[in-house]
């Protein structure tokens, strides 16, 4: 959950003011702010903030080192893309990113993690969005039928090895940056 608090004083101690702030769009996924700032310097400004809910990307690998992607139609940029499963509950910002991270990867793999390591938090866009997103490596996989959401239906997975999926990411058949943002983290952590 985004400490709203904490980021207005963060700004305030950086030495940004805030003379208005207003709602511009909003959606249940999505909210756009529209903020008139004095930079530091005492420039005036104004700051595009697209406001998201909290999410948790999860890279599930399995106990033959098997890794298991996911592939949608990413509506924004047109193309289909490889990515581990991830994603946000908007009708619960309150559940605990180790419950987003478990429930989303039922939901789009069918997949029952039963370990879960948090490995970091990543920024999405933190040049013109405030969210967060919490890095898993889980675990101990036990297969079962996926719970996709209606939007999800063209979703489709597909396990692949290791020394494969680094090999998607070099030919940059892997463009998600949250994806490789997680793989980033997990691996320099020694978690693979």
């Amino acid at each position: 959950m985004i400490d709203e608090n904490a980021i207005k004083k963060s700004r305030s101690d950086a030495g940004y003011q805030v003379l208005e702030s207003r709602l511009v769009y909003e959606n249940p996924w999505t909210a756009v702010r529209e903020d008139q700032i004095i930079h530091p310097n005492g420039q005036k400004g104004l700051y595009g903030v697209v406001e998201r809910g909290t999410f948790a990307v999860i890279m599930p690998v399995h106990a033959d080192g098997m890794v298991t992607l996911v592939q949608q139609f990413r509506y924004p940029v047109g193309e289909r893309l490889w990515e581990f499963p991830m994603g946000m509950w908007e009708t619960r910002p309150d559940a605990s990113a180790e419950e987003l991270a478990l429930g989303e990867l039922r939901e789009e793999t069918g997949l029952r993690a039963g370990e879960l390591i948090h490995a970091g938090t990543v920024y999405q866009g933190a040049g013109y969005s405030n969210q967060k997103g919490h890095v898993f490596l889980a675990r101990n996989l036990v297969r079962g039928d996926a719970e996709r959401e209606a939007t999800e239906a063209d979703m489709i997975t597909h396990d692949v090895t290791l020394a494969q999926f680094e090999e998607m990411i070099a030919k940059g058949d892997i463009t998600c940056m949250v994806t490789l943002a997680a793989f980033a983290q997990i691996r320099a952590r020694g978690l693979l």
